[in-house]
Protein backbone atom coordinates (compact mmCIF):
# COMPACT_ATOMS: atom_id res chain seq x y z
CA UNK A 1 0.00 0.00 0.00
CA UNK A 2 2.87 2.40 0.69
CA UNK A 3 3.91 2.26 -2.96
CA UNK A 4 0.49 3.36 -4.22
CA UNK A 5 0.17 6.94 -5.39
CA UNK A 6 -3.05 7.77 -3.54
CA UNK A 7 -3.17 11.30 -4.96
CA UNK A 8 -3.24 9.98 -8.52
CA UNK A 9 -5.80 7.32 -7.60
CA UNK A 10 -8.13 9.85 -5.97
CA UNK A 11 -7.72 12.41 -8.75
CA UNK A 12 -8.53 9.66 -11.23
CA UNK A 13 -11.97 9.41 -9.65
CA UNK A 14 -12.75 13.02 -10.62
CA UNK A 15 -13.66 14.26 -14.08
CA UNK A 16 -11.52 17.00 -15.64
CA UNK A 17 -13.74 19.91 -14.54
CA UNK A 18 -13.76 18.72 -10.91
CA UNK A 19 -9.97 18.26 -10.99
CA UNK A 20 -9.67 21.86 -12.19
CA UNK A 21 -12.04 23.08 -9.47
CA UNK A 22 -10.04 21.20 -6.82
CA UNK A 23 -6.77 22.74 -8.07
CA UNK A 24 -8.37 26.20 -7.98
CA UNK A 25 -9.72 25.80 -4.42
CA UNK A 26 -6.79 23.83 -2.97
CA UNK A 27 -3.76 24.41 -5.20
CA UNK A 28 -0.63 22.31 -4.78
CA UNK A 29 1.62 25.29 -5.61
CA UNK A 30 1.38 29.08 -5.54
CA UNK A 31 3.21 31.50 -7.80
CA UNK A 32 4.95 34.20 -5.78
CA UNK A 33 5.83 37.72 -7.03
CA UNK A 34 9.38 36.65 -7.98
CA UNK A 35 7.85 34.27 -10.52
CA UNK A 36 8.76 31.09 -8.63
CA UNK A 37 6.17 28.39 -8.03
CA UNK A 38 6.29 27.27 -4.41
CA UNK A 39 4.74 24.12 -3.00
CA UNK A 40 1.96 24.48 -0.45
CA UNK A 41 2.01 22.10 2.50
CA UNK A 42 -1.38 20.94 3.75
CA UNK A 43 -1.83 19.31 7.15
CA UNK A 44 -4.36 16.69 8.13
CA UNK A 45 -5.17 18.46 11.41
CA UNK A 46 -7.03 21.26 9.61
CA UNK A 47 -4.34 23.89 10.22
CA UNK A 48 -3.80 26.56 7.57
CA UNK A 49 -1.69 25.48 4.61
CA UNK A 50 1.95 26.57 4.82
CA UNK A 51 3.97 28.37 2.16
CA UNK A 52 7.70 28.51 2.92
CA UNK A 53 9.35 31.19 0.80
CA UNK A 54 12.35 33.52 0.91
CA UNK A 55 11.30 36.93 2.15
CA UNK A 56 12.85 38.67 -0.90
CA UNK A 57 10.53 36.74 -3.22
CA UNK A 58 7.49 38.49 -1.71
CA UNK A 59 8.58 42.14 -2.06
CA UNK A 60 5.61 44.17 -3.26
CA UNK A 61 2.97 41.67 -2.15
CA UNK A 62 0.54 43.41 0.21
CA UNK A 63 -2.03 40.73 0.90
CA UNK A 64 -1.45 37.28 2.37
CA UNK A 65 -2.26 34.59 -0.23
CA UNK A 66 -5.43 32.59 0.35
CA UNK A 67 -6.94 29.26 -0.67
CA UNK A 68 -10.46 27.82 -0.47
CA UNK A 69 -11.87 30.63 -2.62
CA UNK A 70 -10.32 33.28 -0.37
CA UNK A 71 -11.66 31.86 2.89
CA UNK A 72 -8.36 30.52 4.30
CA UNK A 73 -5.22 32.63 4.66
CA UNK A 74 -2.00 30.78 3.97
CA UNK A 75 0.50 30.57 6.84
CA UNK A 76 3.67 32.19 5.48
CA UNK A 77 7.05 30.96 6.68
CA UNK A 78 9.25 33.85 5.59
CA UNK A 79 12.75 32.50 5.12
CA UNK A 80 16.21 34.02 5.25
CA UNK A 81 18.56 33.56 2.27
CA UNK A 82 19.86 30.48 4.15
CA UNK A 83 16.30 29.06 4.11
CA UNK A 84 15.87 29.53 7.88
CA UNK A 85 12.57 30.91 9.23
CA UNK A 86 12.65 34.63 10.02
CA UNK A 87 8.94 35.09 10.65
CA UNK A 88 5.73 33.05 10.59
CA UNK A 89 2.64 35.08 9.75
CA UNK A 90 -0.80 35.14 8.22
CA UNK A 91 -0.74 38.93 8.09
CA UNK A 92 1.81 39.99 5.49
CA UNK A 93 0.71 43.64 5.49
CA UNK A 94 1.40 43.92 9.21
CA UNK A 95 4.77 42.19 8.77
CA UNK A 96 5.91 44.73 6.14
CA UNK A 97 4.67 47.68 8.25
CA UNK A 98 5.81 46.59 11.71
CA UNK A 99 8.31 43.72 11.75
CA UNK A 100 10.27 44.05 8.50
CA UNK A 101 12.33 47.08 9.62
CA UNK A 102 13.68 45.08 12.58
CA UNK A 103 14.31 41.98 10.45
CA UNK A 104 16.07 44.14 7.86
CA UNK A 105 18.39 45.65 10.50
CA UNK A 106 19.43 42.23 11.73
CA UNK A 107 19.71 40.46 8.37
CA UNK A 108 21.34 43.22 6.30
CA UNK A 109 24.69 42.67 8.01
CA UNK A 110 24.37 38.90 8.00
CA UNK A 111 23.38 38.62 4.32
CA UNK A 112 24.88 41.69 2.57
CA UNK A 113 24.69 40.13 -0.90
CA UNK A 114 20.89 39.98 -0.70
CA UNK A 115 18.53 42.94 -1.13
CA UNK A 116 17.09 44.53 2.03
CA UNK A 117 15.32 47.62 0.68
CA UNK A 118 13.96 50.38 2.88
CA UNK A 119 10.66 50.19 0.98
CA UNK A 120 9.66 46.52 0.48
CA UNK A 121 6.29 47.64 -0.97
CA UNK A 122 7.95 48.94 -4.14
CA UNK A 123 11.05 46.73 -4.34
CA UNK A 124 11.39 44.18 -7.11
CA UNK A 125 10.85 40.64 -5.82
CA UNK A 126 13.76 38.31 -6.49
CA UNK A 127 15.04 34.83 -5.78
CA UNK A 128 18.62 35.96 -6.53
CA UNK A 129 21.39 37.88 -4.82
CA UNK A 130 22.21 41.50 -5.68
CA UNK A 131 23.89 42.06 -9.00
CA UNK A 132 27.33 43.65 -8.96
CA UNK A 133 27.46 47.38 -9.68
Amino acid sequence: LERLDMTAILLGQLDWSRQQRLEQAAPTHLQVPSGSRKKLQYHSDGAAPVLAVKLQELFGLAETPTVADGRVAVMLHLLSPAQRPLQVTQDLKSFWNNTYPEVKKEMKGRYPKHPWPDDPWNALPTARVKTRS
